[in-house]
C-alpha cells in the first residue's frame, strides 16, 4: 500500500502526469479501499491547511502516513468522527479550527466529488483545485470537484470567503441552497447562504453578478464594497457598513444590530436553538465584538453585561432561554 499512499501525496500535490492522475481516478472508482485512502489524505491534508504556521510539506506527508499506519491497527468499528479527532490531536495538538469531514465520492466524468463540513464554532480554509482561496464558516458546507471543468461551480450551504483566481474563459459560479446563484470571474467576496436564511452577498474586489439559478437573464451587479441582500421584493444593494469579513479571523462583529439578528447568526454558528421568552429582549441594539472561541454562552453573558436578561440553558435539548 505504500506505493499507493505515494500516488495520492502526487495527486494532491500535483506531480502525476496526466495519464497518472486519470489511471488514479479511475482505480478509486473501481476500489472503495483507495477511495477512503484518498478520503483519509484529503481529510489530514485539510487539517494542515487551516494553520498558517504549518508550512512543512514533507513533515505533513510523513505525520500522514504515521496516522495511516496507526489507523489500520485499529479497530474497523471505529467510527469516522473519531479518526478525524485522533488526526487532529496527532499532527498538530491543539487547533482552533478544524474540519468535521471531507466524503471523497466517484463520479463518471473521472472528477471526484468533494465535501466538506465545518462544525459549529469552528471555521476552515481549502485551496480549491484552479488555486482559488475559500475559508468556510461554522456550520457550513462547501461542494466542490476535485477538477474543474469548462463552468467552476461549486455548492455553499452557510457562510464563505471566496479569493478567485480570475480566469475569463471559465467563470467562477457559487450556488446556494435557495437557488441563487453568484458568478464571478476574479473577485474577493463574501458570500451568507445558510438555508432558510436571506442571501447576503458582500464584494470587496473585482465584480459579481447575482441571480436566481432558474432566471440568469435577470443579473444584480455587484462593485466593490457593495452589499446584496435578499427581501421579500428581491434583492436590495447597499454600501458595505461593517467588515464582512472579520469571522475569517475568529471574530464575530455585530454594529448597531437587533439583539434579534444576533441571535439568530449564534444559533446558526454554533447549531444550538435560542428561545427568546420577551420580544423587547430581540428589539434591543447592541454593537459589540466576540472571539468565536469564546462560545455561545460566554458571548451570551458579555450581551447581558450591556442588557440586562436572564440565562437559562438545557443541555439535553440544546436550547437556550432568554428572558427579563
Amino acid at each position: 500500500m505504500d506505493s499507493m499512499d505515494e500516488r495520492i501525496i502526487k495527486y494532491y500535490e500535483n506531480e502525476l502526469s496526466e495519464t497518472e492522475r486519470m489511471e488514479l481516478l479511475c482505480d478509486a472508482e473501481n476500489d472503495p479501499d483507495l477511495r477512503k485512502e484518498m478520503t483519509d489524505y484529503q481529510n489530514v491534508r485539510a487539517l494542515t491547511n487551516l494553520h498558517e504556521s504549518l508550512k512543512d510539506e514533507d513533515a505533513g506527508n510523513q505525520s500522514y502516513r504515521l496516522f495511516m499506519g496507526n489507523r489500520r491497527r485499529q479497530q474497523h468499528k471505529i467510527v469516522r468522527l473519531q479518526i478525524l479527532r485522533y488526526a487532529a490531536v496527532f499532527l498538530f495538538g491543539i487547533l482552533s479550527t478544524w474540519i468535521a469531514y471531507s466524503l471523497l465520492q466517484p463520479s463518471s466524468s473521472n472528477t471526484i466529488a468533494q465535501t466538506l463540513t465545518v462544525p459549529d464554532g469552528q471555521r476552515a480554509h481549502i485551496i480549491l483545485p484552479d488555486g482559488s482561496s475559500v475559508w468556510v464558516n461554522a456550520h457550513s458546507t462547501l461542494h466542490y470537484p476535485s477538477a474543474f471543468g469548462k463552468e467552476r461551480k461549486i455548492e455553499l450551504s452557510g457562510e464563505a470567503l471566496f479569493d478567485i483566481v480570475k480566469d475569463d474563459k471559465h467563470p467562477f459560479i457559487v450556488t446556494t441552497p435557495n437557488k441563487h446563484n453568484v458568478k464571478v470571474m476574479g473577485t474577493y467576496f463574501n458570500v451568507f447562504a445558510y438555508p432558510k436564511e436571506p442571501l447576503s452577498v458582500s464584494l470587496l474586489r473585482g465584480k459579481v453578478g447575482v441571480y436566481q439559478s432558474d432566471n440568469e437573464s435577470q443579473v444584480t451587479i455587484l462593485l466593490p464594497n457593495q452589499k446584496l441582500t435578499e427581501t421579500a421584493n428581491g434583492y436590495v444593494v447597499s454600501a458595505i457598513e461593517e467588515n464582512p469579513i472579520l469571522w475569517k479571523d475568529g471574530i464575530y462583529s455585530f454594529n448597531k444590530q437587533r439583539m434579534g439578528s444576533i441571535i439568530k447568526k449564534l444559533e446558526l454558528y454554533y447549531d444550538v436553538k435560542i428561545i427568546v421568552k420577551n420580544p423587547a429582549i430581540s428589539d434591543l441594539e447592541i454593537s459589540c465584538k466576540f472571539r468565536q472561541r469564546d462560545g455561545v454562552m460566554e458571548i451570551l453573558r458579555l450581551m447581558q453585561k450591556v442588557h440586562p436578561f436572564q440565562i437559562q440553558k438545557d443541555d439535553e435539548k440544546n436550547e437556550i432561554m432568554l428572558y427579563q
